[in-house]
């Protein structure tokens, strides 16, 4: 059922003037999905608390709730059709009364952790595009039928908006940046092993995958107590996310998947100052799949040790300050960073091997990542200790990888099982750090089994290259100037 549901939906919003895109439709559903769950949350504690012979405080007023607006119900549980808002009145109700009024609860929250203050957060960043409000009657009439009550709901409420995503990040335009396969998602939770008790952070959350799949490993261990529900529920998962669809779509997909109040806070996590993180703020596992050919302003390099306009490089700095000592890391990064030779790579390099134990690095094929050509690898690494050994492995399904052929579970059930032992196989082998040049530290995926991996840049990122050193050389000689 949830299923015509979801594509109904999308049938109305095709037809809607305002919503041009697969990232419009998950937009405009996600916010619509997220005040049904409100109100489901909000008649759950309401029952809680009559059971209790306690009184319940509503989170909005009554005029803004669900059932007041959205599906008002006659005597037999139907939409009265009476007080339903519909066409213009439905629109104009939205954009002038409800946004606004949802706007201001983040001035009112607690703190960040807040639903309150995720409320205002979602409805002060994203906007109503569903300009017909016969279309939006049409949606509000299909989500209704939507409930978030029980956990089989939910979970079959999060896969299909997980295919929603996923299918976001097949239509291209900047959809690519939400989604990360999620077979190699559950490859990195199983490498990195998180466990009850420890903080989780990604600071690029996009659409939470890594967190949803953690809360998945670690709700499915046996014998877990009412302490560790809880302390799931409210101090394991951390982010930080950038772009206001990705924040709304994080914590949509977060809630689906179980996590009530979701510690997602939307910020460009690159303007903290790295000498500003103290160790309160240090997390034990971080999963991640930071966005890479971004170019961040100068005001934001100087936020870190190692200046560069590549946005994944800035994030890997952010990401080996956040550790604890001891903790652990599964980040995403374009396979270049195992080569390039200008100074902020060589540097950044240096840096991971010297701080961390880099122990695994798994070689992606091209294809991984669907609508984005770039070849990734994964590095694995453990914060405290320097390098000693690293472990390669050049994941080969056999086949070419493509929209219509993903990669799946199966794909990666060997790196996952070797990965435990380190051990040699046609496609993994080791290669000792004394053995790694100390003027280039470079990492590149070399296999002494035949099958070199060959890695072939493109002109823009050759181009990009140049004049990143270009703008050094300029700088030194300016330098040398002043000296003079």
């Amino acid at each position: 059922m949830f299923e015509q549901v979801f594509k109904n939906i999308d049938d109305v919003l095709w037809k809607e003037a305002g919503c041009s895109s697969e990232l419009d439709y998950t937009e405009q559903s996600s916010w619509l999905l997220f005040l049904k769950y409100l109100d489901d949350l909000e008649q759950d504690k309401r029952a809680e608390a009559d059971l209790e012979g306690k009184k319940y405080t509503y989170i909005l007023d009554a005029p803004f709730r669900w059932g007041s607006w959205a599906a008002p119900k006659d005597k037999n549980g139907q939409l009265d059709h009476n007080k339903a808002l519909t066409g213009d009145d439905l629109r104009d109700f939205v954009d002038r009364k409800l946004f606004p009024y949802l706007h201001g609860f983040k001035q009112k929250a607690s703190g960040p952790n807040t639903i309150e203050y995720k409320i205002g957060e979602i409805f002060g960043e994203i906007k109503n595009k569903i300009q017909s409000g016969y279309n939006l009657r049409e949606i509000i009439d299909q989500i209704d039928e939507l409930h978030f009550r029980s956990q089989t709901e939910k979970h079959e409420l999060s896969h299909l908006y997980e295919a929603k995503i996923k299918n976001m990040g097949n239509a291209g335009r900047n959809g690519g940046e939400y989604y990360t396969p999620r077979p190699l998602i559950r490859a990195i939770v199983q490498v990195v092993a998180p466990k009850i008790g420890e903080k989780i952070y990604d600071g690029a959350v996009g659409s939470a995958g890594f967190l949803c799949e953690a809360f998945d490993y670690l709700s499915a261990k046996p014998n877990l107590t009412t302490k560790d529900l809880k302390t799931l529920q409210e101090r394991t998962f951390y982010a930080k996310e950038k772009k206001s669809l990705a924040y709304v779509i994080a914590i949509m997909n977060m809630i689906l998947h179980g996590i009530e109040a979701p510690n997602v806070i939307h910020t460009n996590t690159l303007t903290e100052n790295l000498a500003d993180i103290q160790e309160k703020d240090r997390v034990d596992v971080i999963m991640a799949n930071p966005p890479f050919g971004g170019k961040e302003r100068a005001e934001v390099q100087q936020n870190f040790p190692i200046r560069t306009g590549e946005t994944a490089f800035l994030f890997l700095q952010h990401f080996i300050k956040m550790l604890k000592a001891g903790g652990r890391a599964g980040i995403v990064i374009k396979n270049t960073f195992l080569s390039n030779t200008d100074n902020a790579s060589v540097s950044l390099r240096k840096l991971l091997l010297e701080s961390c134990n880099l122990h695994t690095v798994l070689d992606c094929p091209g294809g991984t990542f669907q609508g984005a050509g770039v070849k990734t690898v994964v590095l694995f690494f453990e914060k405290g200790a320097p390098t000693r050994k690293t472990w390669y492995y050049q994941l080969d399904p056999g086949r070419n990888l493509g929209k219509t052929n993903p990669l799946n579970d199966d794909d990666l059930a060997e790196f996952v099982k070797l990965q435990k032992s380190f051990a040699d196989s046609p496609k993994s082998w080791s290669v000792d750090a004394k053995t790694i040049n100390k003027q280039t530290f470079d990492l590149s995926v070399k296999n002494p089994n035949g099958s070199e991996e060959i890695v072939h840049r493109s002109p823009k990122e050759i181009m990009d290259e140049i004049a990143a050193l270009d703008a050094e050389s300029a700088e030194v000689l300016e330098n040398i100037k002043a000296l003079l």
